[in-house]
């Protein structure tokens, strides 16, 4: 199995429009951060976690050339508008896309995309998605899929483990029934929105860290980093094990 991290910023990227600080003006590539998604691939099998608002740009950046499904976390946009982007997808496999996530994020999807289930002329502005809501855990392109429910603050967030590999973006707490489906892991991957102050739905810095101390696993990558946050500074500071992930990073397994 490899992962490659296409996006690891907030919801408004890095750089911030219109903002000068040292993250937003750094030449350091690993400052730059698009919107959070994940692509997975085990053989010929590929899938995305999220359809990040940049997702056009991640796809030609890294050639992803077919999307067999896509595990959503939630339905924020920065999360779901490169939806419309697959619509090319279904274009090539001649297929509707499946789409996984939990009820509550399906319902924003039909909201978000309302035009793509109306009736009407289908000519090639309709993205073509199969929702499915997901059950307690899936098999996709030989890999197993086990969902593990996550506290977005006002809203429940859907992580996801794979085997030894576990994903929680936007997470602002990890119930006690998440960690306890989360042990043993290899490698955790966390949301750090900064050092501080707090923030009602997303953890910062030292949240992230007690949440892998819980979990514990061998090694974690922080995920989900605002402007604040500049990686190698970041990286400096954090305990051995743990390491901010960069746009473009990937990992075998």
């Amino acid at each position: 199995m490899r992962v490659t991290f296409l996006g690891t910023g907030t919801s408004v990227g890095v750089p911030v429009i219109g903002c000068r600080c040292p993250v937003c003006s750094s030449i350091n590539p690993k400052n730059k951060r698009l919107r959070q998604s994940l692509w997975i691939r085990n053989g010929d099998a590929s899938l995305l976690v999220d359809a990040a608002v940049d997702f056009r740009t991640q796809a030609l950046q890294h050639g992803i050339r077919r999307v067999d499904a896509i595990l959503l976390t939630h339905a924020h946009a920065d999360h779901i508008l490169g939806l419309d982007e697959t619509r090319v997808y279904a274009y090539w496999q001649k297929a509707a896309v499946p789409v996984y996530g939990s009820r509550h994020t399906l319902d924003g999807v039909r909201r978000t995309f309302w035009y793509a289930f109306e009736e009407g002329p289908e000519g090639g502005g309709k993205p073509k998605l199969d929702l499915r809501e997901l059950p307690d855990e899936l098999e996709i392109g030989g890999l197993r899929v086990v969902p593990v429910e996550g506290d977005h603050g006002y809203i429940p967030v859907t992580g996801y483990r794979v085997d030894g590999f576990a994903y929680l973006t936007d997470c602002k707490r990890v119930p006690p029934q998440a960690i306890q489906a989360l042990q043993g892991l290899d490698t955790l991957v966390i949301n750090a929105l900064r050092y501080a102050p707090e923030h009602s739905t997303h953890m910062t810095v030292g949240e992230a860290l007690a949440a892998i101390e819980a979990i514990g696993p061998r090694r974690a990558f922080l995920i989900h980093m605002g402007h604040e946050l500049d990686h190698d500074e970041l990286a400096a500071s954090l305990p051995e094990g743990v390491a901010p992930a960069y746009d473009g990073l990937e990992l075998e397994f």
